[in-house]
């Protein structure tokens, strides 16, 4: 059965903007998604963090400042709803201080998802192996076969 919401952090942006290794298993479950009628979510932070990785990489030469701006108009065309509910960042330092994280950005994501109560999304496989064990929602797009071209 399809989950009527998810939700995505950046790293799952990105697969899904910049051909990287999960692109093509990142196209094809947004596909299902669409054409699911799933609610997609994220925290407002998502816009800041696509943005800046797709201008890293572009100045670090690993794609096109074109195919770096493509994918920013791209992304902010998607029907993503962002959220931004009450409580979201004092949640937020809680996981980041549970799991130990360096900073709050992942743990934001992991907080949404929570209050959602919806499957999170990540293309961060150091993430997942840090809090999947104990966070139940959060699932790799590592865990789903890799689409062949």
């Amino acid at each position: 059965m399809m989950e009527s919401k998810v939700c995505v952090d950046a790293s799952f942006m990105v697969a899904l903007l910049i051909p990287e290794s999960f692109s093509r298993t990142t196209l094809r479950l947004w596909e299902e998604w669409v054409l699911g009628d799933v609610s997609i979510f994220a925290p407002a932070l998502l816009r800041y963090e696509v943005i800046s990785a797709l201008y890293r990489k572009a100045l670090r030469g690993l794609v096109t400042w074109d195919d770096s701006q493509s994918a920013q108009v791209q992304f902010l065309s998607l029907d993503i709803d962002f959220q931004d509910p009450k409580g979201l960042p004092a949640r937020a330092v809680e996981l980041a201080r549970f799991y130990q994280r360096l900073n709050t950005y992942d743990a934001f994501y992991l907080a949404l998802a929570e209050h959602l109560d919806c499957k999170l999304w990540t293309a961060d496989e150091r993430l997942y192996n840090a809090v999947h064990k104990d966070f139940g929602y959060l699932r790799w797009l590592g865990e789903l076969p890799i689409q062949k071209t």
